[in-house]
C-alpha cells in the first residue's frame, strides 16, 4: 500500500491540499470580518445599481412630461408611453432589489448577531444564524418573491411618478389647447369630449380610460397593501 510522503504525493503524484480552515478564535474573528467586507461591498453594489434604474426613471418621466406639455403638438399617448417605460423600469429595479436584499439579509445577520452582540452581549442570541449564513452560501436562493419586491419598490419611489404621469395625462385630455386640432379653449366642458380626446389611434377613449383605471388601481392596492412582516423584513425607517 502506497504512503503520502510528507509533500503530499502518493506514487509521484501530487494531491490537491485543500485550504487550511481557521482554527483559533482570532484566526475566525479575522474571517468574519473579511466576509463582511466583502458582503456589505457587493450590498453596496446592489443599492447603487437600484438607485440607477430609480434616476433613469425620474429622468425619463422628465424629459417625456416636458416633451408632451411643452407643445399642442405632442399626443397624449406620449404620456402613455412614459407610463409604460417607467413600467419596465420597475420591473427591473425589483429584480435587481431581490439580489439586494440577499446581500442585506447576510449583511444584517452579521451586524445583529455578531458585531452587536460583541458590542453589547444580549440574551436573545440566535444559536443558528451562523448555519442560516452558511447555508445561504452554499445553496443561494432569493428571499424575497417578486411581487413583494415589485411592491417595495412602488410604494417607495414608483408610486410617486405614476401619480404625477397621470395628473399630465389628465391634463393633456382635459385641456383642448394642449391637443392637436383641437379648439383653443382651455378645458373640456363635458365627459364625452373628455373620453373623446382620450383615444388613442383606433382605440376608442372609453377603452384607453378603463385601462388606465385598472392599472392605476392596481398600482394603489400593491401602495397601500402590505405583507405580514417577520422582525427583519419589517418595514423600518432604515430600510430601503
Amino acid at each position: 500500500m502506497e504512503m503520502r510522503d510528507a509533500l503530499g504525493e502518493v506514487g509521484g503524484e501530487a494531491l490537491p491540499t485543500p485550504p487550511r480552515l481557521p482554527q483559533t478564535s482570532g484566526e475566525k474573528a479575522t474571517v468574519i470580518i473579511h466576509y463582511y467586507r466583502g458582503e456589505l461591498a457587493r450590498m453596496t453594489s446592489w443599492r447603487d445599481r437600484i438607485d440607477r434604474t430609480s434616476n433613469w426613471a425620474i429622468t425619463v418621466v422628465a424629459g417625456l412630461l416636458s416633451v408632451s406639455l411643452s407643445t399642442p403638438s405632442s399626443h397624449h399617448g406620449v404620456v402613455l408611453f412614459a407610463m409604460l417605460l417607467i413600467s419596465l423600469f420597475l420591473l427591473i429595479e425589483a429584480r435587481r432589489y431581490r439580489f439586494f436584499d440577499v446581500y442585506r439579509a447576510r449583511v444584517r445577520q452579521l451586524e445583529r448577531y455578531y458585531f452587536a452582540q460583541a458590542l453589547s452581549p444580549k440574551a436573545e442570541l440566535n444559536a443558528d444564524w451562523a448555519e442560516q449564513i452558511a447555508e445561504s452560501l452554499r445553496s443561494p436562493r432569493f428571499l424575497m418573491p417578486r411581487r413583494e419586491a415589485v411592491s417595495r419598490r412602488i410604494r417607495r419611489n414608483y408610486v410617486w411618478m405614476y401619480m404625477i404621469l397621470l395628473a399630465a395625462w389628465l391634463l393633456k385630455i382635459s385641456t383642448p389647447k394642449l391637443l392637436p386640432d383641437q379648439p383653443r379653449t382651455d378645458t373640456v366642458w363635458s365627459f364625452g369630449e373628455f373620453v373623446h380626446n382620450a383615444a388613442l389611434g383606433p382605440v376608442p377613449g372609453w377603452a384607453v380610460l378603463a385601462i388606465v383605471a385598472v392599472i392605476y388601481a392596481a398600482i394603489i392596492y400593491v401602495a397601500v397593501h402590505r405583507e405580514p412582516d417577520d422582525g427583519e423584513f419589517a418595514y423600518g425607517e432604515v430600510h430601503v
